[in-house]
């Protein structure tokens, strides 16, 4: 993560499912290559968006937020959620005037696993940063197919699940593991999402993230280069593999290896570092 900043305490101002609310936080920002991650740690005593997502999930990925160019679209997209059934889960300003910044988060978490939310500023979006690039975000659910007609009912793309075919080679903890689950595919022109179904046994880390934090965004995919050192590079900072495994036929074209890092415990995410040939 590149371009950290660290604001201390801010207050939010805004409405929690309708109702004012002002909201003191502790905000950290920065860029992982082509996203921007705000980092919101709230006060426990708070009622609001961000401490029932903690009191439900733990820490973890509360929402993914989209640029919208104005505020006048930010309108224009509420009002088409709101036709479609989907209220606003919290809307919040940070800041005042031209220096403001306006996030509506809608309440797509329920039915869709993650919330769904808008961000406004007169500065518009960062520009990517960095050697890295997030290619997806993965989301770990029961039931695909709901989860997959709610998106669609909204006007997102549907995913259609595939039957992965478990490979000798996939480790878990560093022991053999035989995996076949299910996952389909939902692409948008700036990142896609895989989704993920896993089966109750053998243990497994898609498993291991419905027990401790229940349905939602499990792992970011990371591309790289040279996997054993990106690997490594991660174990010298004591997080080593979690669970690993290669799709195709290694080293020939559309076949790939990855490593899923044990990143879980700090940030709530894990973080799959993926070598495709």
């Amino acid at each position: 993560m590149s371009d950290v900043h660290d604001f201390g305490k801010v207050k939010l101002q805004g409405q929690y499912r309708g109702k004012p609310v002002t909201i003191t936080v502790r905000r950290v920002t920065g860029q992982l290559g082509n996203l921007t991650v705000d980092m919101i740690q709230p006060k426990k005593e708070q009622k609001n968006a961000f401490t029932d997502f903690l009191n439900q999930h733990g820490e973890g990925i509360f929402a993914v937020v989209h640029v919208v160019p104005s505020g006048e679209a930010m309108t224009a997209e509420v009002q088409r959620m709101q036709g479609l059934g989907v209220n606003v889960l919290q809307k919040v300003v940070l800041g005042q005037g031209k220096d403001s910044i306006i996030y509506t988060y809608f309440d797509t978490e329920p039915k869709g696993k993650f919330v769904l939310g808008l961000v406004f500023s007169q500065e518009g979006a960062p520009a990517p940063s960095g050697r890295i690039t997030i290619s997806h975000l993965a989301p770990v659910v029961r039931d695909a197919a709901s989860v997959s007609a709610f998106w669609q009912s909204l006007g997102f793309p549907a995913f259609t699940m595939e039957h992965a075919t478990p490979r000798g080679d996939s480790r878990y903890r560093g022991q053999p593991l035989l995996l076949a689950f299910e996952v389909g595919f939902q692409h948008f022109d700036q990142i896609s999402y895989e989704w993920i179904v896993p089966p109750a046994t053998p243990p497994n880390i898609y498993g291991d993230f419905l027990k401790l934090h229940g349905e939602g965004i499990q792992h970011l995919g990371m591309p790289v280069d040279d996997l054993k050192k990106a690997a490594a590079e991660y174990e010298n900072l004591g997080y080593p593999i979690w669970q690993s495994g290669a799709w195709g036929e290694v080293g020939k074209k559309n076949s790939g290896q990855y490593h899923y890092m044990d990143t879980d415990a700090i940030g709530g995410v894990s973080v799959e570092l993926i070598h495709a040939y």
